[in-house]
């Protein structure tokens, strides 16, 4: 049915924990799913031999450890046994949804990317497989506890074999490398679905300890300024948001508006950086300069939360 390609941290502590269950759900996809690890850390070879996977140690690193993108996806095809490819980052739980969009966007198009939001949640212990409904509780839990994320983050890629098969200086584990595949399928013309509606793939929530600068390294490090250079620029990273079709409970049908994508960025952030100079010089100095009055009147924060819209949707604090 499906080639998976992934990279891996080290299997150790909670990374192991999630990984497992990441792989462990791929595995329950079909009968016929081939997963191939790429990636000598410690204790990759381990749970390959455990799990029966295919392994593939020989990635291309830089010196602040990162792998480059090439150096996966290029051998990863080439090893691959079935014609379609999902590269997906190894915290992703995956659940029959995913298996049945990927049947329906391939019976629509012979070339095309498919790609999806996740839903962030905390998983802190390994998933019991052997449970029947396994698979329901965690759709649930997603959905009542954890935060379906903007359309930025970018976890997985279906696409067919071939499809990438030039990369610029791009390396996984920092920004823009994703927003880059999308672009790349964009301008070769090729259909762009956001199966967001139709898939709940669970991101498990992760520390940031493998960078000295913990997220904020990860987002604005020099890796992350070079992959954005590599890239090409803003205008060579796209994100979900740029799909021209979307598959959900009444098919796969187009987005008309994708093209306005760009302008939606540029506005979101001029809207951002307005915000940020309305909080940080005139709202926190004005909380700052009247908070003793303002608790001498007893006027709290927690006085306002019965003002606030019930209905707004629930947002990652990141995605304010």
């Amino acid at each position: 049915m499906l080639t998976f390609l992934t990279t891996a941290k080290p299997f150790q502590g909670h990374s192991a924990i999630i990984q497992r269950s990441a792989l462990e759900s791929w595995r329950r996809l079909d009968p016929d799913i081939e997963i191939i690890l790429l990636g000598d850390e410690p204790g990759v070879a381990e749970v390959c031999r455990e799990l029966n996977l295919r392994y593939e140690p020989d990635v291309e690193h830089r010196e602040n450890g990162t792998k480059t993108v090439r150096s996966i996806f290029i051998p990863g095809q080439q090893m691959a046994r079935h014609e379609h490819i999902c590269y997906c980052n190894c915290d992703i739980i995956l659940t029959a949804d995913f298996a049945r969009a990927v049947r329906r966007v391939r019976s629509r198009f012979g070339k095309f990317l498919m790609v999806g939001r996740r839903w962030d949640l905390d998983v802190l212990h390994a998933l019991d497989f052997s449970l029947a409904d396994w698979q329901g509780t965690l759709v649930q839990r997603a959905h009542r506890e954890g935060f379906q994320r903007l359309h930025y983050n970018i976890d997985y890629f279906v696409f067919p074999r071939g499809l990438y098969s030039e990369f610029p200086d791009l390396v996984i584990g920092r920004n823009h490398w994703d927003q880059w595949l999308v672009w790349k399928a964009g301008a070769e013309g090729i259909p762009v679905v956001d199966a967001s509606e139709a898939v709940c793939a669970v991101h498990q929530n992760h520390g940031y300890g493998y960078h000295p600068q913990g997220m904020a390294g990860v987002w604005n490090d020099e890796a992350t300024r070079a992959n954005f250079r590599a890239a090409g620029g803003r205008r060579h990273l796209h994100t979900i948001e740029d799909a021209n079709y979307s598959l959900g409970p009444a098919g796969i049908q187009p987005n008309r508006f994708y093209w306005l994508a760009p302008a939606k960025r540029r506005i979101r952030g001029a809207r951002h950086a307005l915000r940020t100079f309305f909080r940080s010089r005139l709202w926190h100095p004005f909380l700052d300069k009247t908070r003793a009055l303002r608790h001498s009147f007893g006027l709290r924060k927690e006085l306002l939360k019965p003002l606030r819209n019930r209905k707004a949707a629930r947002r990652h604090w990141l995605d304010q």
